[in-house]
This record gives structure tokens, sequence and C-alpha cells, in this order.
């Protein structure tokens, strides 16, 4: 993913977790909310509470690696911070990637298609 699209700013995610919308699942927890950049921008939290660090890794490259897919069908414009819990760990990509999707469509930001 291109660093213009990253959220990197300890100011950015702050600002999310105060004014974001959440949208809530036993594995991910996704806040987003508009920016003035025209494009998304994505952030990915793995707290120490979910594994060490190869479970942390893991987890996060699976995360970024369907944002990355999706991103195209995604509304512009938007801050997204996702936040990986326990039960996401051991998940394959396959259950990842559905789950996203569906955070995504609950929180209206996927541009539905057919």
């Amino acid at each position: 993913m291109q660093q213009r699209y990253r959220l990197k700013r300890p100011d950015d995610f702050a600002r999310l977790r105060r004014e974001g919308k959440v949208v809530r699942h036993p594995m991910l927890l996704l806040s987003h909310a508009p920016n003035d950049q025209g494009y998304n921008r994505y952030g990915f939290v793995t707290s120490k509470h979910i594994g060490k660090a190869v479970q942390r890794n893991r987890v996060r490259r699976l995360l970024r690696e369907t944002v990355r897919k999706l991103h195209p069908q995604l509304k512009p414009g938007f801050d997204v911070v996702i936040v990986a819990r326990e039960q996401s760990v051991e998940q394959p990509l396959a259950v990842v990637e559905r789950t996203v999707v569906e955070m995504f469509r609950r929180s209206g930001l996927l541009n539905e298609q057919g």
C-alpha cells in the first residue's frame, strides 16, 4: 500500500477514537471518519493482547492485503482504523476478507456493484 494511504500520526488515531463511527465484530473493530484528502487513509492496530510479534505481524499483513484489494471499491475521503481482536489471530485469509468486507458494507463505505 502506498505511503500516502497510511495513517501514522498519533493525532489521526486519536481523532478517529474521539470522532469516528465504530463498527464492531468479534474479530475486528472498524472506526471511520471523513477526511479532507479526497482519498482514503488506513491504520491498523494490533495490541500485545492478541499475541506475540509473529501473530501480530501476521494479522497486520492479512488486514493490509485485504484492504489493498478492497481499496478501489471503497468510497474515497475517509480515514479508517481497523483494530484486531484476539479471535482474528488464527483465522485464514478468506475469513479475514469476508469479515472486513462485511464491516465496510455495514459502515456504508463499500460501493455496492451490480
